[in-house]
């Protein structure tokens, strides 16, 4: 397989791509269009600096120093010292993948030439990309507003020689790396300082890992939702596309189609095709419109995310010789408020799984025993398993009060409203984390009830992936510790192993589970 190329500032960047780039799958690549852009940018500013009119960032000090000049031989060290002065995060480092897409998606905004910053500040910045040498960046500190100051100021300490790095499996000083690979800090030129602090990275960073993982839960759920209408044998006419047609919702009609052809041929369902049951709970019935309404708030915040992915973030922006601008860019509402959305999704699929969970216990459906075993009184069977999706789902509703709610002016006034979407990424990607867990109590629930419908069989998907779970986690006859089952439960949903389990049947018995709006519900 050839190695793929991405041109910085010119290619249309997508969460797909960028999770690739963080991968090492596809190489970053500067042409010579984004060189002479980025050229001419840092021209412009050199001209500015000449000239001695004022102009933010460039020769002022910044937020409420703004009229403040800075003389012409001071500019370089103004950009130095706003780095270590902005380096000011707290709490737990963020992860190392979040830390390298940061720098992948500063690249891709540095290189479109409206920044003013050196070339050789750029590839320095796609050395640490290649090299895997990702700068350690504390998780609090940003308030989402004039660019995430904190948290990018730490990700570039490395430029100048200071802070500190993953690399080589280790975290060692920016001193040792250059000691390591021979590199040099780099004497940043004016503006450039304020160029790399300046954008919303961290908030998109958080937000490209937040459409991944939540990508990858919501094709699971359906999965595993239709595992459960299986064992509880629920009805699949809530899932025919005639009732779909009359409210047309993409991610709804997406779901029904899904879950339909996932059980399809399935004997559990012609076997009660006459029963006697009117309607199903709300929890299995309504899975198309609950989960098809997180889908359509996945895809709403895909499209945001990729065109931030995509724009220039920073502040001021050098247009052309006659114009630089002093604007908002860097503000992070429109991610911010959209990852709330996302958080209040994702939340909603974790408590109508803990739902299916619990209906699941009940014993109110025939062949399936209370608790999803036939001994109980000296078993508890899988009774204390819905209490911790109850515990993780109540902890996710109080995780989904909105971040971009709140507010508190900064700066002395100047940046006086700011979005907080820094920690709704934080917030998101912790209860997506609760949701994988919930959605692994799921699995192996269904899977138990699943057992109870023997000998009849399922369609061809569903047997599938009960016969992946049964090759982790054995039927429980009796009561043992079911937090070794859930451990392996949740790293078949980390792993995504039902979703392989899909799509290799789909190969075997050229089989599809698309529908006419997959594409716009898939990661590129």
């Amino acid at each position: 397989m050839s190695e793929q190329i991405f041109k910085l500032g010119e290619d249309w960047l997508t969460v797909g791509k960028a999770l690739s780039i963080a991968k090492g799958n596809t190489s970053l690549i500067i042409t010579d269009e984004a060189v002479k852009k980025i050229s001419e940018s840092w021209d412009i500013v050199q001209q500015i600096v000449d000239k001695g009119h004022p102009v933010y960032g460039i020769n002022t000090g910044f937020g409420p120093l703004c009229t403040t000049k800075i003389s012409k031989s001071e500019t370089s060290v103004l950009q130095s010292n706003i780095l270590q002065s902005h380096s000011v995060g707290v709490g737990k480092p963020i992860e190392k993948d979040i830390a390298k897409l940061m720098l992948i998606l500063k690249a891709q905004s540095l290189a479109k030439g409206y920044s003013g910053i050196a070339l050789n500040t750029l590839e320095r910045i796609i050395w640490h990309i290649e090299n895997n040498a990702i700068p350690v960046v504390p998780s609090q500190g940003s308030v989402g507003a004039s660019g995430d100051l904190a948290p990018l100021s730490h990700l570039f300490l490395p430029l100048i020689g200071l802070g500190k790095v993953s690399y080589n499996n280790e975290i060692i000083t920016s001193e040792i790396l250059f000691k390591k690979t021979g590199l040099k800090p780099i004497a940043l030129g004016p503006k450039e300082g304020l160029a790399l602090i300046n954008g919303t990275q961290f908030i998109a960073a958080h937000a490209v890992k937040v459409v991944a993982k939540f990508h990858a839960l919501l094709a699971q759920a359906d999965i595993i939702g239709a595992m459960m209408i299986e064992g509880l044998q629920g009805s699949v006419k809530p899932f025919y596309n005639e009732l779909h047609a009359l409210r047309p919702f993409k991610g709804n009609i997406h779901v029904a189609k899904r879950v339909k052809k996932l059980l399809k041929g399935s004997e559990i369902m012609e076997d009660h095709i006459d029963c006697e049951k009117v309607q199903d709970p709300y929890s299995i019935r309504c899975i198309p419109q609950v989960h098809g309404a997180s889908r359509n708030t996945w895809l709403h915040l895909k499209e945001l995310v990729e065109v931030e992915l995509n724009s220039v973030t920073d502040n001021p922006v050098i247009i052309n010789k006659e114009l630089t601008i002093s604007g908002g860019n860097f503000h992070g509402q429109p991610l911010a408020m959209a990852l709330d959305y996302a958080c209040l999704a994702a939340s909603e699929i974790g408590n109508i799984s803990d739902r299916r969970i619990y209906l699941a216990l009940e014993g109110n459906n025939p062949g399936v025993p209370k608790l999803l075993m036939k001994d109980t009184g000296i078993n508890s069977g899988y009774m204390i398993l819905q209490y911790t999706t109850a515990a993780l789902a109540s902890e996710n509703k109080g995780l989904c009060f909105p971040s971009s709610a709140d507010s508190i002016p900064t700066s002395l006034g100047q940046e006086d409203h700011v979005s907080m979407g820094s920690i709704g990424g934080r917030k998101a990607l912790q209860v997506l984390g609760n949701v994988e867990k919930i959605l692994a109590i799921e699995l192996l629930t269904a899977a138990q009830a699943f057992e109870f419908r023997k000998p009849l069989k399922s369609g061809i998907f569903l047997d599938e992936v009960h016969n992946a779970v049964r090759d982790q986690v054995p039927f429980a006859c009796k009561d043992r510790v079911f937090a070794n089952d859930i451990e392996k439960g949740i790293q078949m949903i980390r792993n995504k192993t039902i979703l392989k389990v899909v799509e290799r049947v789909q190969k075997e018995h050229g089989i599809s589970l698309t529908t006419k709006y997959s594409n716009e519900f898939e990661v590129y």
